[in-house]
């Protein structure tokens, strides 16, 4: 049996186990650092199946590597379980219907994401054991890629320095390889203190922490005059000092994430916001604490590594759907929002091309593989980037919603435990392990690999764009 036919058998016997763990990741619904039942979870399986366990790394108690194998190459697959505040759902409904009120929910199909990649290192690693196979083999149980960035904590602290090959998927509605795109993203706090006074009795005593944070926001929007069109730059008031009007607020905080597609230039626009947040201060007569709690890198895909993905996500799909499987997606693809449903059309054109979008439209589940020339560059963030900045890097995309279904919406934590989700799972973890064992076999890939990766880099190094003093923390 080849190794295509292995994996592949192995998966579907074992689907069970997989889709158990996956599930029981989506009920815990466990946001950024606090995974501690969603990282348990996977040890516990990855012990029981061979693999040496390493955890509680770079300071992120719920981060640990399942290593199986030794020597070289070292192919890591990345897998990711944090959830999302606010986004707690019941399973399969319709209409929003949160199992907690304000509660976790797995939006972004993390639960999904960690489970194949953990998938796919257990099959490779059966099919190595079967036929003695050097090399290694790691699953990356990576916390917190939700507004913290855990990947560049265990990338700046060195954990995949020995790494020859990164490969990574993402659940989605569309089946595609991810190309460059994704936005360097900082996360930034500003914390303004000033003095409370009376706001009728003494109003010429105070100094305003809220003052100064209008007066902030009010700069940075002019500040986007002056920016490159690809920046993007968006805020929140954490902290408005306070419900009574009558009181001058003495601290007030907002929180900034300022993107843009390279590294040197969220650098630079940081550089400029603090400026802008130092002159709220001194118009205020208040002071201001600045702390980056979080940094992605912008993600470099590796041409070698996609077009490994790219040739196994071509031979799997189209996946098969039942008819009820295609008639749960249609009562999916008339809830998303009207935004989604508008701007659906031009973005499955965009990627299909004319002809076939049009064919696609029509459909509940986008079946087909995107065209590799007609992928857009997306404008989110990933910590997947600061991968990719170390080791050759591949992600792919593939569909475990309805058309048009949006990540991080209620409607995709409705999707998470659908057959539909874990035929996406099942598939992905597929198409890695195969291309995992490619570059396992064949050290002229891997080396091919690697050469575009410095040609990509072009003497550039890690930026390393979280300061010293940064730790893994929950805010």
């Amino acid at each position: 049996m080849d190794y295509i036919q292995f994996i592949s058998k192995y998966i579907e016997d074992n689907k069970s186990e997989f889709i158990h763990v996956s599930d029981k990741i989506w009920e815990y619904a466990e946001p950024r650092f606090c995974e501690h039942q969603s990282s348990s979870l996977q040890m516990d399986y990855m012990k029981k199946r061979g693999f040496r366990i390493k955890s509680n790394l770079a300071g992120e108690e719920t981060a640990f590597i399942a290593e199986f194998g030794s020597g070289k190459p070292v192919i890591a697959f990345l897998g990711e379980f944090d959830s999302l505040s606010g986004l707690s759902q019941v399973a399969d409904s319709t209409k929003q219907c949160p199992i907690i009120l304000n509660g976790e929910g797995h939006g972004c199909g993390h639960n999904l994401l960690g489970t194949a990649s953990l998938a796919a290192t257990v099959a490779l690693k059966e099919y190595m054991l079967e036929n003695n196979i050097p090399g290694s083999i790691r699953y990356y149980g990576c916390p917190a890629e939700e507004n913290a960035g855990g990947k560049a904590y265990l990338v700046r602290d060195g954990y995949f320095d020995d790494c020859d090959i990164a490969l990574t998927w993402h659940p989605s509605y569309i089946n595609k390889v991810a190309n460059n795109g994704s936005l360097s993203n900082f996360r930034v706090f500003f914390t303004f203190h000033g003095i409370s006074a009376h706001a009728a009795g003494a109003p010429h005593l105070g100094r305003s922490a809220l003052d100064a944070v209008e007066l902030m926001n009010v700069g940075v929007n002019y500040m986007r005059e002056h920016m490159i069109d690809e920046a993007r730059v968006h805020y929140a008031i954490t902290n408005s000092g306070g419900t009574a009007p009558n009181v001058v607020q003495s601290e007030a905080q907002v929180l900034y994430a300022i993107r843009a597609p390279k590294v040197h230039q969220v650098k630079e626009l940081y550089d400029r916001v603090c400026k802008i947040a130092q002159g709220a201060a001194l118009m205020t007569e208040t002071t201001v604490e600045i702390k980056q709690v979080a940094a992605y890198s912008d993600y470099i895909a590796n041409p070698v590594v996609s077009e490994q993905l790219e040739k196994h996500l071509n031979s799997m799909c189209p996946i098969d759907y039942t008819k009820e499987e295609l008639n749960y997606a249609q009562k999916f693809k008339e809830v998303i929002t009207d935004l989604d449903k508008n701007s659906l059309k031009p973005i499955i054109i965009n990627e299909f091309g004319k002809e076939l979008g049009e064919i696609m439209y029509q459909l509940p589940i986008l079946t087909a593989v995107a065209e590799n020339d007609k992928i857009s560059s997306g404008k989110g963030s990933t910590d997947v980037g600061d991968v990719s900045w170390v080791v050759p890097t591949g992600q792919i995309n593939v569909t475990c919603w309805a058309a048009g279904t949006a990540g991080h919406s209620w409607q995709a934590v409705a999707q998470g435990k659908s057959s539909i989700a874990h035929k996406g799972l099942l598939t992905a973890a597929k198409i890695m392990a195969m291309a995992g064992f490619d570059f396992l076999i064949d050290p002229d890939l891997v080396s091919r690999a690697n050469e575009k990766w410095l040609q990509s880099l072009d003497g550039q190094t890690y930026p390393n764009p979280l300061p010293s003093n940064a730790k893994p923390e929950i805010w």
